[in-house]
């Protein structure tokens, strides 16, 4: 199997260039001649993705979410991380404006990684993925859990209590109306939450 075949099989079509040491000598010159012919799209250092057919590689690159996943993905494993926070409002689409850093959510420590493609970096947040509620979004690059509205609006409450970021602001304002009141109290419930789900259905209100 080829580094790119390899790659387009590989969730989110994302790899590491340690995945290519088992069948290239030299896999990191390997990943390098990929991207120059155009099958290849360097993410960050250590990582790159398959560059769909139907795209024009001399200018495509993911969006910062689907980039973030897949670079988790490769990390942790399929259907693992969970985008959240902001990064989550954006693959819901109610944040229209794109942002330097890719919020993902993962089950253990790992210092930031600055994107090798863009200006900014992925920030992986150590969660225990397996109580967060997440569905499956679509990215750029496939497939990709995500926090739901319920609990990416309690995500980012929670991060900001005050209300003092404008994007977190307008993304839990868009995602309130999604809500199921059941299901965000069962998530404060058992993320001990209730306070912060108290105080952002105040200060939803007072905004509306």
């Amino acid at each position: 199997m080829s580094a790119g075949q390899l790659a387009a099989r590989a969730p989110l079509g994302t790899i590491r260039v340690a995945d290519l040491a088992a069948i290239y000598a030299h896999p990191r010159q390997e990943a390098r001649a990929l991207e120059r012919r155009g099958v290849l799209h360097r993410l960050a250092h250590g990582f790159y993705c398959a560059v769909p057919p139907e795209h024009d590689p001399a200018v495509w690159k993911p969006s910062t979410e689907a980039a973030a996943a897949g670079i988790a993905t490769a990390l942790y494993g399929d259907r693992v991380p969970v985008l959240t926070g902001l990064s989550a409002a954006r693959v819901h689409r109610v944040l229209p404006r794109a942002i330097a850093v890719g919020f993902v959510a993962v089950p253990g420590s790992r210092r930031p990684l600055r994107f090798a493609d863009r200006p900014g970096v992925v920030r992986f947040v150590e969660r225990d993925v397996t109580r967060l509620d997440a569905e499956l979004l679509s990215t750029d690059l496939g497939l990709a859990l995500a926090t739901t509205a319920e609990q990416t609006v309690l995500d980012l409450a929670h991060a900001d209590p005050t209300g003092a970021d404008a994007d977190t602001v307008a993304a839990i304002d868009a995602l309130w109306a999604r809500c199921e009141a059941e299901v965000l109290e069962q998530i404060a419930g058992t993320q001990r939450m209730r306070a912060t789900l108290a105080r952002v259905r105040e200060q939803v209100g007072a905004r509306r």
